[in-house]
């Protein structure tokens, strides 16, 4: 991991002969954390197509419509036949994020759906497959009879938009294929909601379910990203109520936050979340990024920049504290942070598909790496306080809004190389604070 694990050293006081009056340890390997996520495996498809195209298809336009295995062949052949298709790039949500994750962090994420058994060179899950970093493990996958998902994205002569939409067997993850150790020994679960509502006779909920059960049991953090405000407001009070029995960390952008809370005010709105969850984080446009959590009194640490007023007054003073878990706190106080977009945003938005999941993945780097430290360095005196996080609230709200330009200035939602080591106000030194 760039920080703070394996890097390039220079030793500019090198020792040659070791002292032997010191009893020495014996060499032991670098402990590794890693963060395994539950994922529907999709590739996004985008292509410019005639009104003809649309007709035979009969495709609604502007629309988002589910269709058969075997029009979705027909399709995707009649695509890239004539040389349609703009881009192919591998999705969903969690994948996306675990993806970023080790292109951030050059460490090990482990990537939990199924996958097609017998996939043809130049396919949609051979895209997926070698679009995904190396280091994410996709070991874990469960073998499929059938494709995987595709998400068209078609777009017609006067530039309208039109979705269609094939699962395939995206939903058929086994709750037998869900590794108990692979989860209890994890820095964090990673799910999304929508997992949580599949058909009658697809296993993927259960599935998940699984693992979340199996992570409550174990102390692992379980972060849910919420993924889409349509599937939330059917039934908020359902996901208020899985969050607070099975969720640490939830992420969301502001229409997200506001279906499951009722609140339009992304700071209110990630208030009102703080009580079901230890921490929140909360993209909202051009507004930015705002987080929150709880800390105990005693680490509290105060800010350096001014107080910041919105719907809570000075709501940012404690912004340089670093997240805790609610249970380990004994005299809990919440604590905010509020960001604006790097830079003032891009000064062209090419794609808005994965800003969060780009956040969320900064975020899950600097919880693998508070791990990872805790793991090898265990005396450190970083760890006399139960954090969550390696870094503050602010610090870590930098990096996250940083991710998410990056993601912003290009076309697909996965980075193709990590942050510049160093850069004007985002110098990786930071994170020894």
């Amino acid at each position: 991991m760039k920080f703070p694990g394996r890097r390039k050293h220079k030793h500019y006081f090198p020792v040659q002969n070791k002292l032997t009056g010191i009893p020495q340890k014996p060499k032991r390997g670098m402990s590794q954390s890693y963060v395994v996520g539950i994922d529907q495996t999709l590739v996004d498809i985008e292509a410019k197509v005639s009104d003809e195209f649309m007709a035979k298809y009969e495709l609604k336009r502007g629309m988002s419509q589910v269709t058969s295995d075997e029009v979705t062949e027909r399709l995707y052949d009649e695509l890239k036949a004539n040389d349609l298709v703009n881009y192919e790039f591998a999705g969903g949500t969690i994948a996306n994020t675990l993806h970023n994750y080790s292109v951030l962090a050059d460490d090990r994420s482990v990537l939990l759906g199924v996958m097609s058994e017998n996939i043809k060179i130049g396919s949609y899950s051979y895209k997926f497959l070698s679009n995904t970093s190396s280091r994410v493990d996709l070991n874990y996958l469960q073998p499929v009879d059938g494709p995987i998902g595709r998400c068209f994205t078609l777009i017609d002569s006067s530039g309208e938009r039109t979705f269609a939409i094939s699962p395939g067997k995206i939903n058929y993850l086994q709750p037998d294929f869900i590794n108990e150790n692979l989860i209890k020994n994890a820095s964090a679960l990673v799910i999304s909601a929508y997992l949580m509502r599949t058909q009658t006779g697809e296993t993927m909920t259960e599935a998940a379910l699984k693992a979340v059960e199996i992570a409550n049991q174990n102390g692992v953090p379980v972060v849910l990203t919420l993924g889409t405000k349509f599937l939330i407001e059917q039934d908020p009070k359902w996901w208020q109520e899985f969050t607070q029995k099975h969720v640490d960390i939830l992420t969301m952008n502001e229409e997200e936050a506001e279906a499951i809370t009722g609140i339009s005010d992304p700071l209110s709105a990630a208030n009102k979340a703080l009580d079901w969850v230890d921490m929140v984080m909360c993209t909202a446009g051009p507004e930015g990024l705002f987080m929150a959590g709880h800390v105990d009194e005693v680490h509290l640490r105060e800010t350096e920049r001014e107080y910041l007023d919105g719907s809570i007054a000075e709501f940012n003073r404690f912004e340089y504290s670093r997240p805790m878990r609610l249970r380990d706190c004994e005299k809990p106080v919440r604590v905010f942070t509020h960001i604006q977009p790097y830079m003032g945003g891009p000064d062209k938005i090419k794609n808005t598909n994965g800003a969060g999941d780009g956040a969320l993945a900064a975020l899950l780097h600097d919880i693998c790496a508070n791990e990872y430290h805790k793991i090898n360095v265990e005396q450190s005196s970083k760890h006399e306080q139960p954090a969550l996080t390696y870094s503050s609230f602010s610090q870590i709200s930098k990096y996250a809004n940083r991710v998410s330009f990056e993601v912003l200035a290009q076309h697909a939602p996965r980075l193709s190389r990590g942050l510049p080591e160093r850069e004007e106000g985002l110098d990786h030194a930071y994170w020894a604070q």
